[in-house]
């Protein structure tokens, strides 16, 4: 399981289920969000496996996918 926190920045770090998350981005200012993630990519998961933590804008997996008129 893991932990995602949210800043004011709009970023978004994911850190293993009680682990404290790394002073990083807005200078620790770091809110946890109520629920716990049971599940993520496969590509989080190694990172996070790898360096502790994952982290990326909150807006990166929101790209727009234009629509033909």
């Amino acid at each position: 399981m893991f932990d995602v926190y949210v800043n004011d920045s709009d970023e978004l770090l994911v850190v293993p289920q009680g682990a404290r998350p790394p002073i990083i981005g807005s200078f620790g200012k770091w809110r946890k969000k109520k629920t716990h993630v049971t599940s993520v990519s496969q590509e989080i998961r190694s990172v996070v496996q790898k360096d502790g933590h994952y982290m990326r804008k909150r807006s990166d997996s929101r790209k727009r996918i234009p629509t033909e008129t």
